[in-house]
């Protein structure tokens, strides 16, 4: 562990004040859908890498990953799977362990 400055422990405090208003609350929601799929592309399709090379073999498998994607949703929407869960930490996890067992 490191012990931070004044200043930057002020503006860590102020960044997570600020993640608890409603419109910080409302523009992460989108973003979080949208990393929640590449998080997706790259585990599950493997986007990190490309295959081809080329702009439009590039392109083409681009379009394809983000058909696959969606066909794999629609898959399991109509399968009844549920989507995965937010993950957490294991120092969250044990945090919020330890505010179970507190009460």
């Amino acid at each position: 562990m490191t012990l931070q400055g004044q200043s930057d422990h002020e503006v860590l405090q102020k960044a997570r004040e600020r993640q608890k208003t409603e419109q910080f609350q409302q523009q992460y929601a989108l973003r979080s859908g949208i990393e929640g799929t590449i998080s997706q592309g790259i585990r599950a399709f493997e986007m990190r890498d490309c295959r081809y090379i080329g702009l439009a073999k590039t392109h083409l498998q681009h379009i394809l990953t983000a058909a696959a994607i969606n066909l794999s949703r629609v898959f399991a929407w109509l399968e009844h799977i549920p989507r995965a869960k937010t993950r957490s930490s294991h120092f969250a996890r044990l945090a919020d362990f330890t505010l179970l067992c507190a009460r």
